[in-house]
């Protein structure tokens, strides 16, 4: 691993496992629980752990930009505007926040680091399975820091895919993926299903939009290095430092099937243009 993030690196490691001790403390015993929307809510636990990531990070680097789900930090575009020293961090305290309301131990803490408009590192916690991910912008894709890889199969058929298609369409865009892969699932934290791809635990992910920075900063960046290729729904580089409050698409696959991915989702051949 290179030694150019290793400092934000460790420390981020750390801040993410103090956080998910905060998360594994509260689990199954919920305080408080408010409804953003009627599909959307917050816990006791998020503010919690979300608090814990930005007092760290102000002590740490106090010259940083903050972009947080929960609290209303928010740096907005992330690029280098000058007042940031060009770094911004982008967290969610708790992807997941309805199954872990609900007992479901499929949940995360993502923090990400994005420099000059890009993702440096990234460190996704598991507290359930206590499996911490990991990667840098020119380091190895890692969990509990040994090197991982993303799936080798080259048959889509052999294929189990995190899968959400959302919006207008979705559910034909699904009729038309499904037939063609083992099977798919839709598991409630896109920060974990992406970093499942980047061991081969899912072959491929697969969203049409409605993630957000906090969502894929950390867990986009760890795919990439896995070897996968990650980008949009048209083929694009999945992060733009340009969006300044993105409704994002993720098509992360090996480079075998991510093509054909895309044409069953876009009905286009599309050139994948990726940042690697």
């Amino acid at each position: 691993m290179s030694d150019r993030w290793a400092d934000e690196l460790a420390f981020t490691v750390d801040v993410a496992r103090r956080a998910g001790a905060v998360l594994t403390e509260s689990y199954e015993r919920l305080e408080h629980i408010d409804y953003k929307s009627k599909r959307d809510v917050v816990t006791n636990a998020d503010y919690a752990s979300e608090r814990l990531v930005i007092d760290a990070i102000k002590a740490r680097y106090p010259g940083d930009a903050i972009l947080a789900e929960e609290s209303g930090e928010h740096a907005g575009v992330l690029r280098d505007d000058g007042s940031n020293n060009g770094r911004t961090w982008v967290i969610d305290p708790l992807d997941g926040t309805v199954n872990y309301a609900n007992g479901i131990p499929y949940y995360c803490v993502s923090i990400g680091l994005v420099v000059d408009g890009r993702p440096a590192v990234g460190v996704v916690l598991d507290p359930a399975r206590d499996d911490l991910y990991s990667a840098t912008a020119d380091g190895p894709a890692c969990l509990d820091g040994e090197p991982i890889v993303a799936s080798t199969k080259e048959t889509l058929s052999d294929y189990v895919v995190s899968l959400a298609v959302i919006g207008s369409g979705g559910l034909a865009r699904e009729r038309k993926i499904a037939p063609r892969i083992r099977i798919h699932r839709r598991m409630g934290s896109a920060a974990l299903a992406l970093v499942y791809v980047a061991n081969g635990r899912f072959d491929a992910f697969v969203q049409n939009g409605g993630l957000s920075p906090w969502d894929v900063a950390a867990a986009g960046l760890i795919v990439e290095r896995s070897g996968a290729v990650v980008t949009d729904l048209t083929g694009n580089a999945w992060w733009d430092p340009k969006r300044s409050a993105p409704t994002i698409s993720i098509v992360a696959a090996p480079l075998a099937q991510h093509g054909a991915l895309l044409q069953m989702l876009t009905g286009l051949k599309t050139k994948v243009r990726t940042r690697r």
